[in-house]
């Protein structure tokens, strides 16, 4: 391993949200922050010398997107992924959440219902709400410690008239990397009541031994799939704010470039663009260093919960940097739960809750963090519970 994850850095003075924004989300400073899924670790050096040359250039003027950036994110999505993405298939975006918002209101109309897998990322949710459409909840089956599709009730809430399918692939909060075999079967269900589906695969590198991702997109290209892609999460650059989406149907791209245009929303930023092509052309030697990073983290939680804190039991994850703790071993309430770790433990993490009540009793932990920050969390809270 020739990168560095295990010595800290100081992110003081950045306007950090998930250091700054502690005390109005938990009431004090006085926690480590494992809540916002942004790494505390450098991001590849080569796009940092990219971002460098680029601002010494000294003026910064409106961007346009050149082909080399289209070139390194299809050179990469073929090589890690197996994916051919076809040029004129791409549309630049301002961020996966912005292109899930603009993707609903694009393909559907108000009322219309949209079907989310809770528990799950947060804003899909509000993407529903706020877009005033029906939100349709097809929760994810929980037994023994393992998480899979209901796919009989999808096909109920397809019937029920569903236009759309928000899929996130692999799976946050949960921690699943989709097989495909159980991708197969939900296509199946959208092939037979003609649905779009809107894939997040924005945490599709983060992958961990034995687990292959697999695009849903290139399972079928009879049904209309938008899969949202950014290496924002895999290279720890999301605050740059460049994402992208596959769409397979050029009416479907035609009318999401609609929306995007008719909010006077810019997607173009020298600095972003440039770190997006950095990223996908340099980066591979860097995220092939940080998974076992990432997983040798992963396998000491597993280790320390099972022989030190048996009341919280880490839901095995496939993929992503984020943790799924089932904490109700623990007998507490949601809202004493969420207590215990602020005031007891000193630590910030995401409550389950905030993914859909299927999330009662979990905690979300990012562990993208140096290794001694995530164990030291781990003695405080058995020392917290031994008190």
């Amino acid at each position: 391993m020739t990168h560095d994850f295990d010595t800290p850095v100081s992110r003081v003075g950045t306007a950090s949200l998930k250091y700054e924004a502690r005390t109005t989300h938990f009431g004090t400073d006085d926690v480590v922050p494992l809540w916002v899924a942004d790494m505390d670790f450098p991001a590849p050096e080569a796009v940092t010398s990219v971002l460098v040359e680029r601002a010494q250039h000294t003026i910064y003027g409106y961007t346009d997107y050149p082909e080399s950036l289209y070139v390194a994110m299809q050179h990469w999505f073929k090589h890690r992924h197996r994916w051919e993405i076809a040029r004129n298939s791409i549309v630049m975006c301002p961020g996966v959440v912005p292109s899930i918002y603009a993707a609903i209101t694009a393909l559907t109309e108000i009322g219309d219902k949209v079907i989310i897998q809770s528990p799950v990322y947060h804003p899909f949710y509000t993407a529903v709400k706020d877009t005033q459409r029906t939100l349709v909840e097809n929760p994810l089956i929980f037994e023994n410690q393992h998480y899979r599709m209901d796919i009989e009730h999808l096909a109920e809430c397809a019937e029920s008239g569903a236009k759309l399918l928000v899929l996130c692939s692999p799976h946050n909060p949960v921690g699943r990397v989709w097989q495909r075999a159980e991708l197969e079967a939900l296509l199946l269900v959208t092939r037979r009541y003609d649905m779009t589906i809107i894939s997040d695969d924005i945490h599709a590198d983060l992958i961990f031994p034995n687990q292959v991702h697999t695009p849903i997109a290139t399972l079928a290209d009879d049904v209309a799939i938008i899969t949202a892609v950014s290496p924002s999460k895999t290279f720890n650059i999301p605050g740059l704010g460049l994402s992208a989406i596959v769409a397979n149907d050029k009416a479907q791209r035609q009318a999401i470039e609609q929306v995007f245009s008719s909010w006077h929303v810019s997607n173009t930023n020298p600095f972003s663009i440039c770190g997006f092509e950095a990223a996908y052309q340099y980066g591979e030697t860097w995220l092939d260093d940080l998974m076992p990073y990432l997983d040798e983290t992963r396998l000491a939680v597993k280790s320390y919960l099972e022989s030190t804190l048996p009341e919280i039991v880490l839901v095995e994850s496939e993929g992503t940097y984020l943790l799924w703790l089932d904490c109700r071993g623990m007998g507490l309430d949601d809202a004493d739960l969420h207590r215990f770790f602020i005031d007891q433990v000193k630590v910030a993490m995401s409550p389950g809750t905030l993914f859909g009540s299927e999330g009662a009793g979990f905690m979300r932990l990012n562990m993208a963090v140096p290794r001694v920050v995530i164990m030291n969390v781990l003695r405080a809270i058995r020392s917290a519970l031994s008190s």
